[in-house]
């Protein structure tokens, strides 16, 4: 099933995309919930991103260009960082470069929703625990990393996590390949066979350090070719079975400046 978020008449709504038509819900999407009978067309609405998250957690640095490039020991500790639930938007929204730069990095990636609350889960029920997925882009300014290797600010900004279009329920997650178009230029296409870290031990991994909870998103890296961009710049972030994440980028907001 494909789980959105949408706007019409200025109030929002949850509902389930079937063909072009959303049939609007109501109730704990994570839970039990029920068609209210009340439809719209894709065309009358404007889509947002498809859930409010609980908390964002990101990895770096999670793909490699071919197969025989995975280490055969894994990271220990793998690189984990947290983004703010307020840089998230969705379909079609602007994404702001901070005042002071001119370019910001786009990371388009697989991202997982946490569907039940989850604590020291073995890798073979992780499944379980995974309500569905959507596409991310792990939107980056290097320029604001610290020197001391803190990422906190670069990932940070309003608008730096683009989600969407969707929720898709029903995802092999180990057969699909993320994409991103720059510009109508491809720039990154990889398997998820590509990354260092696979899903199953990335999640059971943190579930070992916090509890998981329903709502949480865990975006889980992004292959090799992202680059930096400017305003202007239009991204598309793709995964097919799921959908397409387009975003422009736009001048300079207001905010934190380097020093």
């Amino acid at each position: 099933m494909k789980f959105t978020r949408f706007t019409t008449n200025s109030a929002i709504y949850t509902g389930v995309i079937t063909e072009d038509t959303i049939r609007e819900i109501k109730g704990d999407m994570f839970g039990d919930w029920e068609y209210t009978g009340q439809t719209y067309a894709e065309s009358e609405v404007k889509l947002l991103a498809p859930l409010e998250p609980n908390q964002i957690i990101g990895i770096g640095a999670n793909y490699v260009s071919k197969v025989v490039d995975i280490p055969q020991e894994l990271p220990e500790i793998p690189v984990f960082f947290f983004k703010p639930t307020s840089s998230v938007i969705g379909p079609e929204e602007e994404i702001r470069i901070p005042e002071g730069i001119d370019q910001v990095k786009f990371e388009s990636e697989l991202a997982i929703v946490i569907g039940k609350e989850a604590k020291n889960i073995p890798e073979s029920e992780v499944l379980d625990y995974i309500f569905g997925y959507t596409v991310g882009n792990d939107v980056t300014a290097p320029q604001f990393f610290h020197s001391d290797g803190h990422w906190t600010i670069g990932k940070s900004f309003d608008t730096f996590t683009p989600l969407g279009p969707v929720i898709e329920t029903e995802l092999d997650p180990f057969n699909v390949n993320v994409e991103a178009k720059l510009n109508d230029t491809e720039k990154q296409n990889s398997a998820t066979e590509l990354m260092i870290i696979p899903i199953r031990k990335m999640v059971s991994y943190l579930t070992n350090v916090m509890t998981l909870k329903p709502g949480d998103v865990i975006l889980t890296g992004s292959p090799i070719g992202a680059e930096l961009v400017g305003a202007g710049d239009v991204i598309e972030c793709e995964i097919k079975e799921i959908g397409t994440l387009r975003n422009t980028f736009a001048t300079a907001q207001k905010g934190a400046k380097t020093y």
